[in-house]
């Protein structure tokens, strides 16, 4: 029996993008900040050797705002966001539980997080 975390998969919607995250992390953040609201975004937060790229690096187009710190990435096709580089954890990727294979999405505790007030919510997080 092996103690390496599971391997889930996830994508874009037309299948472009192709990753696997590494982790037994089993809890993510329901984000009300007005990007995720906007898409659906529900985060799982993972360190930068937890996510691998499997294709589709060159179909991601990069979005930035408000300090321009977290690369939002999209998929070019689509418009899906799979995933991005985080402003609050350096090295470290936000990945979309709902980009995550079934039945992966359903094994997630989801809970609140106050994005749209970042600045007084994100030490909860650290």
């Amino acid at each position: 029996m092996s103690d390496s975390p599971p391997r889930i998969e996830g994508g874009c919607h037309c299948g472009a993008v192709r990753f696997v995250v590494r982790t037994s992390a089993r809890k993510a953040l329901n984000c009300n900040c007005s990007i995720c609201r906007k898409t659906g975004y529900v985060h799982l937060i993972v360190a930068g050797d937890e996510l691998e790229i499997l294709q589709g690096e060159e179909a991601l187009t990069e979005y930035r705002f408000n300090a321009r710190t977290a690369c939002h990435l999209f998929c070019s096709t689509y418009g899906t966001h799979p995933f991005y580089v985080l402003r609050s954890h350096p090295g470290g990727f936000s990945v979309n539980v709902r980009c995550l294979d079934d039945p992966w999405p359903k094994q997630f505790e989801v809970t609140p997080f106050d994005g749209a007030r970042w600045e007084a919510s994100i030490d909860h997080l650290r």
